[in-house]
């Protein structure tokens, strides 16, 4: 995903608009919003993408003790301004080890979430059994956001979804143990709100799960 646009859905290459399109066609998934090339965790990065965007920017804040920011995705382009943003963030997991955590807010049928959660998508909805009590809970934007645990991805993660201002919140969490950070009601703040605290996220090496969802 770094250097050119890709895919939200699979992260393979898309035309720009043109003569015969005026939206962004992927071979696979026709007409996307394209992923613009990864930002390095800089506070200049989430400058960048919070002028960008048109859905939250989520971020756990205050960040648990020992974890820092580790990178920035948006999808969409100038035009259609963010359509999707996704935020890595890595740390002590609960259990031991190092826990990544990327948080992916989206308009319906964007289909990134899904690519990071491992699923065909694009949107969770299948995979959620609503009808029983929220596996999590966060707090965004100040509000309770219940959290479902989403079936049928990768055993080496975590998947949980809900829904958070309008959009689909999406957070994928490695290694699948990790998970129990979920548990600890987050407060997630959504950083076009954050004003000048934006400039205290502290920031670590660029997550490599944010350019490939399968890295090791």
């Amino acid at each position: 995903m770094r250097g050119e646009p890709s895919c939200p859905k699979c992260g393979g290459r898309v035309r720009a608009p043109g003569l015969f399109a005026d939206s962004w066609q992927c071979d696979l998934h026709g007409t996307v919003h394209p992923v613009q090339p990864v930002l390095p965790p800089s506070v200049e990065a989430l400058g960048v993408v919070v002028h960008r965007t048109q859905v939250p920017l989520w971020m756990p804040w205050p960040l648990p003790v020992g974890w820092l920011f580790t990178g920035v995705a948006c999808a969409g382009d100038d035009r259609s301004g963010g359509r999707a943003t996704a935020v890595a963030c890595s740390g002590p997991g609960p259990l031991g080890g190092i826990g990544e955590l990327i948080l992916v807010a989206e308009e319906l049928g964007v289909g990134l979430g899904a690519r990071y959660a491992g699923l065909d998508g694009p949107d969770p909805g299948p995979y959620l059994d609503v009808e029983k009590p929220p596996q999590a809970k966060v707090l965004a934007a100040g509000r309770p956001t219940p959290l479902w645990h989403v079936s049928g991805g990768p055993v080496d993660r975590a998947v949980f979804a809900g829904e958070a201002l309008g959009m689909w919140l999406w957070a994928v969490v490695w290694p699948e143990r990790s998970g129990l950070l979920m548990y600890e009601e987050l407060v997630l703040t959504d950083l076009r709100d954050a004003g000048a605290e934006v400039d205290l996220v502290p920031c670590g090496a660029l997550s490599p799960r944010l350019i490939e969802p399968t890295a090791p």
